[in-house]
């Protein structure tokens, strides 16, 4: 129980601190949520997880923000078109994946509804915080690759656990 808050926890601070804290305190903040993640909580190779979902940040976020979906103040720390806030978002998620959303993947339905809502409701209010105009049809956009990426995880993480996804 207590590893699960603490895995909650840490992302939250993680999400925090970059939302409202901009590139540089979000990379402090991040990297030591994901370095404590990986010395104290992660299992074998879940650092694969973690990089796999940096990359999926850069394309998919990425290929938004080149669409123009999102309208970011000028960020002198950015991968492409994203700042390193919103990039370190993806890497602090994939914390969650084996620890505190592990139960989620036996729930094909909910994940989905879950990614469908969740993310676009994340965007949202880190946009609020952070400044940051999203065009209209992004909220949209983001609602289809969470459900999508959630259904994916569900397929690939629920069958492990002897539970037909």
């Amino acid at each position: 129980m207590w590893r699960t808050l603490a895995n909650l926890a840490g992302f939250q601070l993680g999400w925090l601190a970059c939302v409202l804290g901009g590139s540089v305190i979000g990379a402090l903040a991040a990297g030591g949520v994901i370095l404590a993640h990986l010395r104290w909580q992660a299992g074998p190779g879940e650092w694969r997880w973690l990089a796999g979902f940096a990359g999926l940040g850069l394309v998919i976020d990425g290929g938004l923000a080149l669409a123009g979906g999102f309208h970011f103040a000028p960020d002198p720390l950015s991968l492409g078109p994203l700042p390193l806030w919103l990039w370190l978002l993806w890497p602090l998620f994939a914390t969650l994946i084996h620890h505190s959303l592990a139960w989620l993947w036996r729930y094909p339905w909910l994940a989905l509804a879950g990614g469908a809502t969740s993310g676009p409701l994340s965007y949202y209010a880190g946009a609020g915080l952070a400044g940051v105009t999203l065009a209209p049809w992004l909220l949209a956009a983001e609602a289809l690759c969470w459900a999508l990426m959630c259904r994916w995880l569900c397929h690939r993480l629920g069958r492990r656990r002897g539970h037909p996804a």
